[in-house]
């Protein structure tokens, strides 16, 4: 990993950080919720960005994580604050909001699904990996509609966010606060991982992995622990997700949030540290500003979409790298 993608992982961490503090300073707690927005979705798109943009496993099915993870949360919150609509369900959960212990159990559950998703669809390859990711998270999301005990179509509120040791998370600095030191880990992580020997077996599995196979490495195998650790990451954002909205619903596991998690990744940069980060952060400033004006905003997010594959083949980094080599 170059020092310049360092350096401007580095400052963009900052720059997030400083626009949630200031946010507290002059009492905005809505620039603070979307900065933890910001926090969350970069985190799913670092996860994402680790098996398509190292791996180059075009994953379509993310939300499938994503939202598992939510609904591990929501539900965990749900058994635990006893709520009505969850007396029909026949699992016998005792529940919890203790972050501590649901951030565990999400990774698990969210692990165990990606080594079922990732075990199947890796045994095939391009467009018919990218069909088989689809339909494992259309499968997972057509059963959360069919789901009544917990919502169903209409989602599952939780009214009260998770708890944390020494923190009010219902506060948002506080919360922006967890969900920041979970996205600089992951992004430590995802550092960690690339520039390893893993990382390596990684990157060459993706160019060539007849080469990769012939010197004893499994290209199947190595593909397969970075899907797993790919999904594990991205379904702790969205357990973080439906704490921060107190809410769950099946729409975060439709096609469309997949999509909207690649667009992060290809918009900030593929195979960037901080790319799936800018790429959210500018996704959430477009929505913010064209939203106000227009409920056809996605039309002018799609014209920017374009511009930065045409001319930035490395997204919004790669762009800001080609200027400042010409200076």
């Amino acid at each position: 990993m170059s020092t310049r993608d360092t350096s401007i992982s580095v400052l963009s961490l900052l720059l997030l950080g400083s626009v949630a503090v200031l946010a507290q300073w002059l009492d905005e707690p809505y620039f603070i919720t979307l900065a933890t927005k910001v926090c969350i979705l970069g985190m799913a798109g670092v996860g994402l960005n680790l098996a398509l943009g190292y791996g180059g496993l075009v994953s379509f099915g993310h939300a499938a994580f994503f939202g598992i993870g939510g609904y591990v949360a929501g539900i965990l919150a749900s058994h635990a604050l006893n709520y009505e609509p969850i007396m029909e369900s026949p699992w016998l959960l005792e529940g919890t909001t203790r972050m501590l212990v649901i951030w565990p159990i999400t990774a698990l559950v969210c692990g165990l699904f990606a080594w079922l998703i990732g075990a199947l669809s890796l045994r095939t390859s391009g467009v018919y990996f990218i069909m088989i990711t689809l339909a494992f998270a259309q499968m997972i999301y057509y059963f959360a509609i069919s789901w009544p005990s917990y919502g169903g179509e209409d989602g599952l509120s939780v009214y009260l966010r998770s708890t944390f040791p020494g923190l009010n998370t219902m506060t948002g600095i506080h919360f922006f606060a967890i969900a920041f030191v979970w996205l600089m880990l992951a992004m430590g992580l995802s550092s960690r991982l690339v520039q390893s020997r893993f990382g390596l077996a990684l990157q060459a599995a993706r160019q060539n992995p007849i080469r990769v196979s012939a010197v004893g490495i499994s290209p199947y195998k190595v593909q397969l622990t970075a899907f797993v650790i790919s999904g594990v990451i991205t379904g702790i954002a969205g357990a973080l997700y439906t704490d921060l909205n107190r809410f769950v619903s099946p729409s975060v596991l439709g096609w469309h949030t997949s999509g909207e998690i690649m667009v992060f990744v290809i918009l900030g940069g593929v195979a960037r540290l901080a790319g799936p980060l800018l790429g959210a952060a500018v996704f959430i400033i477009l929505e913010q500003t064209l939203g106000g004006w227009s409920e056809n905003w996605q039309f002018w997010l799609g014209a920017v979409l374009i511009v930065v594959v045409l001319y930035g083949r490395g997204g919004i980094i790669g762009l800001l790298d080609r200027r400042s080599a010409r200076e």
